[in-house]
């Protein structure tokens, strides 16, 4: 599985990767919203090795894919199908280095259209910390509508959060493209 955009080329984690995206987790910033710690040196090995394991999407396996610029991994993208029929959850992360550029808009989107149009997924929905603002944006601008905002409804990393559930639907993608 691959998708190239103007930019950038999105496949399936390789192990060569791992400083790449060792980089990215190793920050304590990217990873406040996330659901684990940054990553140290002392499990960065065995993190990779589940991102490797994800190289396919299953109804059991989740599908962990390295956004690539130049070779260089930039963003991590994530899909896992949820308990609704047809419905997958989607979640990224992107280097602080690249902020700003444009490249996770244009990596969540073709990873969007190739759901929707080659794993002809139904629904599409992205679960996040409502405090993560720039998360928000994103959702925004690849075309998806806030459904819910739950009041610390998660326990996460010793203190109760609020998380916000984005969704849509490829009639939504349809819109956008008119």
């Amino acid at each position: 599985m691959k998708i190239e955009t103007d930019r950038l080329l999105i496949k399936p984690f390789e192990k060569h990767h791992l400083n790449d995206v060792y980089e990215i987790y190793k920050d304590d910033s990217t990873c406040q919203f996330l659901l684990h710690d940054k990553w140290t040196d002392e499990i960065k090995e065995s993190e990779i090795e589940k991102k490797l394991k994800n190289n396919q999407l299953t109804k059991d396996n989740a599908l962990s894919l390295a956004v690539l610029l130049n070779s260089k991994v930039i963003g991590d993208l994530s899909v896992r199908y949820t308990d609704m029929k047809d419905t997958v959850e989607i979640g990224y992360t992107f280097s602080k280095a690249v902020s700003g550029k444009g490249y996770a808009t244009e990596a969540v989107s073709a990873l969007i259209n190739y759901l929707f149009e080659v794993v002809k997924v139904h629904r599409i929905q992205a679960n996040l910390d409502a405090r993560n603002i720039a998360s928000q944006k994103l959702c925004r601008r690849v075309g998806m509508r806030k459904e819910a905002h739950f009041i610390q409804d998660f326990w996460n990393k010793g203190e109760w959060t609020d998380s916000i559930v984005f969704g849509m639907l490829k009639s939504d993608l349809n819109k956008l493209k008119r």
